[in-house]
């Protein structure tokens, strides 16, 4: 009961949304630590003070990202956008080399890979892209919730035949970082957006590549890849970070230093008590469109539910005040830690009347 109340008493601390949000898979609603975070920012460069802070924030994100993912602090990049990262990792395969990707999934986790020219890049249905492995297959790319749906992939499954063919694993966390445990440690590569389950602003990405960096080559890389940055402002980068920092991005500054707020609201409530309330709420959710006949695109687990056909309704449940999404004609509702109860009980309302 403790814990609960705890859960219960930061979240209400931290958000006040005007409206009934259930739309945290496009954005994540700013903590309010967050907010004022960002207003020092500002301050402080309208001020003209040293920026020194504003590093250090990039660092402490960059830490405590990774004790999220559950891998050593030298295996995270810091950058601006999964496409980015995809970018670096699509780069590094020889050409004829095969991707597997699933149907259908979000555009920056396959895009870098189509605009190559010379890769084959094959596409399965997420539920068979485990047994698509095959011999010869180099890279499985899939993203761990499926955007459009919220669909989980079978990691587990998908770990282990990459494995048993030596195929390499890329598993995008955008979808489920902040309420589904990564355990990015099993897999070559990931990465995660920071706008969305992780309730940080726009602008910063992570990537966790190997020890070794997989065969990475630093294709992005200017002075903040350098293991010693500022002396590495001119001419080319002398000495490479020693760490996954070689793959770093110049960091928004303004969005990190909220970004660490973010992350430090999301450590303190846990990510395993946030996975329970989350798919707590979705599963209200499905029963409740069961009992007016709907049957959402099955998902189990997921925090995210995608209701075929309820897509057109968006506008006038957002003039009601109920946000979601219209993707490809399907609703898409999406709990996260804020929500409640009654939010759930609202929107099924709105979708009866």
């Amino acid at each position: 009961m403790e814990t609960t109340q705890t859960f219960d008493r930061l979240v209400r601390a931290e958000f006040a949304p005007r409206s009934t949000y259930l739309n945290t898979a496009s954005n994540g609603l700013l903590p309010a630590r967050t907010v004022a975070a960002l207003h020092e920012a500002a301050v402080l460069r309208a001020e003209g003070r040293p920026l020194t802070p504003l590093h250090e924030d990039v660092e402490a994100c960059r830490a405590a990202y990774a004790r999220l993912a559950g891998v050593p602090v030298t295996r995270v990049a810091t950058g601006a956008s999964v496409a980015a990262h995809t970018g670096v990792i699509a780069a590094s395969l020889p050409a004829g080399a095969e991707v597997l990707t699933a149907e259908d999934d979000f555009t920056s986790v396959l895009n870098p890979f189509h605009v190559r020219g010379d890769l084959k890049v094959r596409a399965v249905p997420l539920e068979r892209i485990a047994e698509s492995v095959r011999p010869g297959t180099a890279l499985v790319a899939v993203s761990a919730a499926q955007s459009a749906d919220g669909r989980v992939a079978d990691l587990p499954a998908l770990r282990e035949a990459a494995r048993k063919h030596g195929a390499r694993t890329y598993v995008d966390f955008s979808q489920a970082a902040g309420w589904l445990p990564m355990a990015a440690d099993a897999f070559d590569f990931s990465a995660s957006v920071s706008f969305k389950w992780l309730l940080g602003p726009h602008g910063a990405a992570f990537l966790v590549v190997p020890e070794d960096f997989g065969g990475l080559t630093p294709v992005l890389a200017g002075w903040v890849a350098g293991e010693a940055p500022w002396d590495s402002c001119y001419g080319p980068v002398q000495e490479l970070a020693r760490s996954a920092r070689r793959f770093d991005l110049t960091p928004a500054l303004f969005t990190f230093a909220g970004l660490r707020r973010s992350l430090e609201l999301i450590e303190e409530l846990g990510v395993a008590a946030v996975h329970a309330h989350d798919v707590a709420l979705a599963d209200r959710f499905r029963a409740g469109l069961a009992d007016f006949g709907h049957t959402p695109v099955p998902a189990p687990g997921s925090a995210i539910v995608s209701v075929p056909g309820l897509g057109g309704r968006q506008g006038e449940l957002s003039r009601a005040g109920i946000e979601v999404s219209d993707r490809a004609g399907n609703l898409r509702a999406a709990f996260h830690l804020y929500n409640t109860p009654d939010d759930v009980d609202r929107l099924l309302a709105a979708l009866a009347g």
